[in-house]
Order: structure tokens, then C-alpha cells, then sequence
């Protein structure tokens, strides 16, 4: 029962990287559902996780409802690896795949800097000025997303009410959510049968 418990969870936690790693373009799929898009290797410490889901999701109260992509790799960006190290190149070609009707407010973070997409004369003018992350991994990225939303939004006079606000509306690209979600009604279940099975084996010995 242990080993298929295992297998289980290994199942789930492989399940979405993986799915979204066969896409041609694994952000622009993210994007259309949440605020940001994580990093998958290395990932997001779960603080910055919760730290950038709160600025954002502080972003859409101020009626500046801006989306995040983080990437710290070729990977990340699918069939699309030339792109690395291009951030407004990559701003570009993503803002294609996520607006439709309207103009969607993207911001893009590499080590090499940022791309914007979908913002005001104001606030684009601000995103060349902004400071390049701090370092090359996802953790950095993250880090800089935080101050840059916070630039952004205040530029397009929408300054946001509470830097850093903590939120669980929005989250990344991992699916550990559902992850967790499935390991409980699994963990549950085996516990369930194991009770079962312990009072049919009392019912037997009596």
C-alpha cells in the first residue's frame, strides 16, 4: 500500500511540469489562468512565491492587473530557447499568445533585464530604468518581480495599497496545489482502509 501511495504522488508531482514542459511555449499557457509563471528549475522558495502572488493579486485590486513570467532558463521557454536572454523580445511574442481583445499588462523577468508589454506611455518609459535582478537564479527573478510590479503600478498611478500583501489567489506553474490536494484524498483513503480491514480481521478472529 506504501509503494502505491508513492508511486501516486510521484505520478501527481511529475504530472504538470511535464505537461506544461511538452507545450510549445509553457508561460503563455500559465498565464491564462493565474498571475505568474514560475521558474521550474531551480523553483521559487514558497516566501517569494507568496510574497509575488500577493503584489500581484494587490496589482488587480488597484485596477492594474499585470502578469508575470519568470524565466531563468532556456527551458522555460519551450521551443522557443532563442529567446533567452531577450526579455522584450520574448514580451512580444508572449503578449501575442495572451491578449486577445484587449491589451493584457505583461511584465517579463531574465537575468539580462525586463520586457513589458500592454502598459502606459508612463510605464513603459519606467521598465528600462528598473534594476537588473540581483542573479541568475529564480529566486533573484522573483525577488525583482516584486519590486518591479510595485514600479510599474505606481508609474501607471495605480500605487499599490500594501507592498507585499499575502495572497493565495494567485500561484505558479507547478500544480502543487493539486498536488497536495490529491495526496490528502489518497492519504485518507488508505486510512480509511486500513480501519476497514482491521475490524474485519476482529470480526474474523471472534
Amino acid at each position: 500500500m506504501r509503494r502505491r501511495l508513492v508511486a501516486v504522488v510521484l505520478a501527481c508531482a511529475l504530472l504538470a511540469p511535464a505537461g506544461a514542459l511538452a507545450d510549445g511555449d509553457p508561460a503563455s499557457d500559465v498565464l491564462l489562468g493565474e498571475n505568474v509563471f514560475y521558474p521550474y528549475t531551480p523553483p521559487v522558495s514558497a516566501a517569494l512565491q507568496t510574497q509575488l502572488n500577493g503584489v500581484t493579486a494587490a496589482a488587480a485590486r488597484a485596477r492594474f492587473p499585470i502578469k508575470v513570467a519568470l524565466i531563468a532558463s532556456p527551458v522555460d521557454l519551450g521551443v522557443i530557447p532563442d529567446l533567452f536572454g531577450k526579455p522584450q523580445k520574448y514580451a512580444d511574442f508572449l503578449d501575442q499568445e495572451i491578449s486577445f481583445q484587449t491589451k493584457q499588462p505583461l511584465l517579463v523577468v531574465m537575468a539580462a533585464g525586463y520586457g513589458v508589454q500592454g502598459l502606459d506611455a508612463a510605464a513603459t518609459a519606467v521598465a528600462p530604468t528598473l534594476a537588473k535582478p540581483a542573479g541568475t537564479q529564480s529566486n533573484a527573478l522573483a525577488q525583482a518581480a516584486v519590486s518591479a510590479v510595485s514600479a510599474l503600478a505606481r508609474a501607471a498611478g495605480h500605487p499599490l495599497a500594501k507592498p507585499a500583501a499575502a495572497s493565495g489567489s494567485g500561484s505558479g506553474g507547478s500544480g502543487s496545489g493539486v498536488v497536495i490536494a490529491v495526496v490528502a484524498v489518497v492519504a485518507v483513503g488508505v486510512a480509511g482502509g486500513v480501519v476497514v480491514g482491521r475490524r474485519r480481521r476482529r470480526a474474523r478472529a471472534r
